[in-house]
């Protein structure tokens, strides 16, 4: 079994300022711990600026060479909500299965969940995924893909089988 590096960085004007605490971290510890056996590695609160989001999401995934980042926050319609628009600046290759699949889990518990833009895709051999920022959307959104993960990262990164037969769909 692999051990996965795990990035994290929590898009947030409030937090990355330090007046309030980060109540999405300990959530995320819990589900890379349960899902994928690995710890966060590399954590960052980063305001909701444009450059500052994606010179850390390059740092993260070029420099600290994370195998998956999970980017928490800014997903939503607000215009200070950016975090899409930098992931598809910064990854090579979008993954919308994932993305479907988190707002497909989110609509069952609400409506709301059709507003979110979060994307996910790739960057090298690295994972990276947005996450909404609130804490109860961030558990249900990871535990909706938390199952593909390990695949998605082994594939990616040429450990495992990208061809496999599942369950005689011939995906």
């Amino acid at each position: 079994m692999k051990n996965w590096k795990i990035g994290v960085i929590s898009a947030s004007d409030s937090i990355a300022r330090g007046e309030r605490e980060d109540n999405r971290i300990p959530i995320i510890r819990k589900l890379t711990k349960e899902w994928l056996q690995a710890e966060v590695s590399v954590y960052r609160a980063v305001t909701d600026d444009m450059e500052d989001l994606k010179e850390n999401m390059i740092e993260c995934v070029d420099r600290e060479k994370c195998d998956l980042l999970i980017v928490t926050g800014g997903t939503g319609l607000s215009p200070r909500d950016v975090t899409p628009e930098v992931t598809a600046w910064v990854m090579d290759r979008p993954v919308p299965g994932l993305a479907e699949e988190m707002r497909r889990a989110g609509l069952q518990q609400s409506r709301r969940a059709m507003l979110t833009r979060a994307v996910a895709g790739t960057r090298g051999n690295s994972l990276i995924i947005n996450l909404p920022g609130n804490p109860k959307g961030v558990e249900i959104c990871f535990n909706a893909i938390g199952d593909m993960l390990s695949d998605a990262l082994h594939i990616l990164q040429g450990t495992g089988q990208a061809n496999e037969d599942w369950g005689g769909l011939g995906w």
